[in-house]
């Protein structure tokens, strides 16, 4: 069976955006509102600056007591987060996600466009199943060579 790439796995094939400006509850209505756990940060040309998740709203946000309705996203938002582009395979996605500790990878063409946003809940079992045991392995070859 061939392996499907994190394109043809997206759940949401649109862009969910705000601007800098926008506030943090107007960042969390938009996801609300998408059905979404993340929104990506855009400036007026399509630039992607930044990416905006639910762990975002919980740890920058509620657990520092800002005020969402005056705290902008430009505040809290991880900025110049890692982007794949469309062709890449779900398990190395997964695997991206598992090394690096997040759950939302932007998905970006060559050429910048942005397409959207893979989601580890885009992945089956099977493809996690794989990026677990690829990170399972590449930890012992770590700790192999020292």
């Amino acid at each position: 069976m061939t392996e499907r790439t994190v394109f043809q796995s997206m759940a949401q094939r649109h862009v969910v955006s705000v601007v800098p400006s926008a506030t943090v509850y107007n960042a969390a209505c938009v996801m609300t509102r998408a059905n979404c756990g993340s929104v990506l940060v855009i400036d007026a040309g399509s630039t992607l600056l930044g990416i905006v998740t639910e762990r975002d709203l919980m740890t920058r946000v509620l657990a520092k007591a800002l005020d969402p309705a005056k705290a902008t996203v430009a505040d809290i938002m991880t900025r110049s987060p890692r982007c794949i582009p469309p062709e890449t395979k779900v398990a190395d996605a997964v695997l991206i996600m598992i090394e690096r500790g997040f759950r939302h990878l932007p998905v970006v063409t060559e050429a910048n466009k942005i397409l959207g946003v893979f989601s580890v809940r885009d992945a089956i079992p099977r493809e996690i199943q794989a990026a677990e045991n690829l990170a399972e392995f590449n930890e012992q070859v770590n700790d192999a060579l020292g």
